[in-house]
């Protein structure tokens, strides 16, 4: 299942149009209550866990009589259209799953509820402190600035390397790459020993982040504290000289520059590389899909760069400031997100839950079973990366502006069409004219 949507760029623009309408509208008083019912927008969570919810919701609105929970699934397609229209026009519901990086962008136009203000810190404190970080962007009131939490942590999952066992014991290798130093390595020897590619990673501009996230682990600082570009360093200029060297050393595919992450997938399972860097629940689907290749499939921990850092995905949990039921709104996103509920949700979706004391469960249940099962096994070693992981793009306004320009950049040093040096400079100097 993919629980994780990419923004695209061209929606950016929408900000332009409904800025200053959205400005003068969430300056408006709230909507009258008139009603008992909270309504709960997720995203593609329906019919799988229909059950799920219709469990959880029957319990909370038991202990809650005067309260009526309205759940609405919508398309993973249609939710940024629809929660942008809805805050426009005074009509969103009283609590929304999304995820940091969206939300940040109306996070940025007093959008959502401060939940600073609202939440106890000790319920704060119970959640993974770098996955409440990620739900928290900088706002600033002439020459006074200051951290706002706008979301309740929810889902998680983590990446971890699914690597093909025959290919690489063809190449000589019995253990698939830590770092993008070891990887350098190993698709050389695959390449040469098998003709075929350790990986596919995306250089598709409205794609994957996962290349804009390998910056980051390799030490590179994207924007400074001004929000300009950072990555014109040595240590950028290190990090776009590392793909590039790939590409034009034919270790990488040549689709990497057209294609996106769903290429990627179908390689691993057509046999064509080595590694797929994916989540656990992923295993299912090669199953299903490659079956021959699913027998030869194990997991291992995502590949890192020398900062050690690992990528987290956050699913969170928002709720509008102009709602009539902030409150309620609370209360029930609180329940959603507590570590039974958590715990249980997890299990079934086959994701990581954000409490501390739910991922401590969740280990220890793992550790417990006895299975030499693929995806079992897989699923601890994504429970196990927490303790390193952290969302590595934080939440900042024009995010897919940023990787376009790196992206973009990126593939004409591939093509020969830019040294290095000067990639990393264009793109740093494309970034800033757009701030």
């Amino acid at each position: 299942m993919s629980m994780f949507s990419n923004l695209s760029t061209k929606k950016f623009s929408l900000w332009l149009i409904i800025g200053l309408l959205l400005s003068w509208l969430l300056s408006c008083s709230p909507k009258p209550s008139n009603s008992n019912e909270l309504e709960f927008w997720t995203m593609q969570l329906q019919p799988q866990f229909t059950e799920y919810f219709t469990q959880l919701n029957n319990k909370f609105e038991t202990n809650n009589q005067t309260v009526k929970v309205n759940w609405v699934d919508i398309p993973w397609s249609a939710m940024e259209s629809k929660i942008l229209t809805a805050i426009s026009s005074k009509t969103a519901p009283d609590l929304v799953n999304l995820n940091p990086n969206f939300a940040s962008q109306l996070a940025t136009r007093n959008a959502w509820l401060n939940l600073d203000e609202v939440v106890p810190p000790n319920v704060k404190k119970s959640y993974l402190p770098k996955i409440w970080q990620a739900s928290t962007i900088e706002t600033c009131q002439e020459n006074n600035c200051s951290e706002t939490s706008f979301g309740i942590p929810w889902y998680l999952t983590t990446r971890i390397t699914i690597y093909n066992q025959d290919l690489l014991s063809k190449a000589g290798r019995k253990q698939p790459p830590t770092t993008y130093e070891e990887l350098a390595q190993v698709a050389r020897q695959i390449k040469d020993k098998t003709g075929k590619y350790a990986l596919f990673m995306t250089f598709v501009p409205e794609d994957s982040g996962e290349v804009l996230e390998s910056l980051v682990q390799m030490g590179v600082n994207l924007v400074d504290e001004q929000g300009k570009a950072a990555f014109n360093t040595p240590a950028g200029v290190a990090a776009f000289r590392y793909w590039v060297d790939l590409y034009q050393q034919g270790l990488l595919p040549p689709e990497v520059l057209t294609q996106g992450h769903r290429h990627g997938i179908e390689l691993y399972q057509a046999g064509e590389t080595a590694l797929l860097s994916s989540g656990a629940e992923f295993l299912n689907a090669i199953a299903t899909n490659a079956p021959t290749i699913a027998q030869v499939s194990a997991a291992a921990p995502q590949i890192t760069g020398k900062t050690g850092k690992k990528n987290v995905a956050v699913m969170n949990l928002v709720i509008p400031r102009d709602t009539d039921k902030p409150e309620e709104a609370l209360k029930y996103a609180l329940y959603v997100t507590n570590t039974e509920n958590q715990l249980a949700f997890a299990k079934q979706a086959n994701v990581l839950p954000s409490t501390e004391e739910a991922v401590k469960q969740y280990i220890q249940e793992l550790s417990s079973q006895q299975t030499n099962n693929s995806v079992e096994q897989a699923k601890k070693v994504s429970a196990m990366q927490l303790k390193d992981a952290e969302v590595l793009i934080p939440a900042m306004k024009n995010i897919k502006l940023l990787q376009q320009s790196i992206y973009e950049n990126l593939q004409a040093a591939m093509l020969k069409e830019k040294t290095v040096e000067q990639a990393v400079e264009d793109a740093a100097a494309q970034w800033n004219q757009q701030q």
